[in-house]
């Protein structure tokens, strides 16, 4: 019996700690929305998705946050550079809207690319656009 309550007890310890332990290599990325009045989660979700997909082709680079930087950010004057943009690259999109994030983030600790080495960059600016009826496409980043 008491042989029995001891295994049981073990494996209950063994499966918190399973359960509580976090892979090194896979971190929490804190999300701020914000307070809108343009754009819904749903909105912003794609948008972050988006930011997403291009952070994780950063070897060695961990995201620690991204943030919605406000309503004020989706300017006339903000709208026709990314419109600008668009047709510096020979696209035919015309933009509606458009939205900035800012992440933070951590550089690999031997630095590489176009990285200082064991560095936190923040406040690394995202620009995103869609027309009226159309899906987020990432414009720039950086700072």
């Amino acid at each position: 019996m008491m042989k029995r309550a001891l295994i049981v007890l073990l494996s209950m310890v063994c499966a918190i700690v399973l359960v509580s332990c976090k892979s090194k290599t896979a971190t929490e990325v804190e999300i701020d929305y914000g307070t809108s009045s343009i754009y819904t989660q749903d909105d912003m979700d794609a948008a972050i998705e988006l930011i997403q997909e291009v952070f994780h082709t950063w070897d060695g680079c961990e995201l620690h946050s991204i943030s919605y930087a406000g309503d004020d950010k989706c300017s006339k004057s903000n709208i026709a550079w990314m419109n600008a943009l668009e047709e510096a690259n020979d696209a035919k999109e015309t933009f509606t809207q458009c939205m900035m994030f800012k992440s933070n983030f951590h550089s690999p600790k031997n630095g590489g690319g176009a990285w200082n080495a064991d560095e936190e960059y923040t406040d690394w600016q995202w620009w995103l656009a869609r027309s009226d009826s159309g899906q987020w496409k990432l414009m720039t980043w950086g700072y």
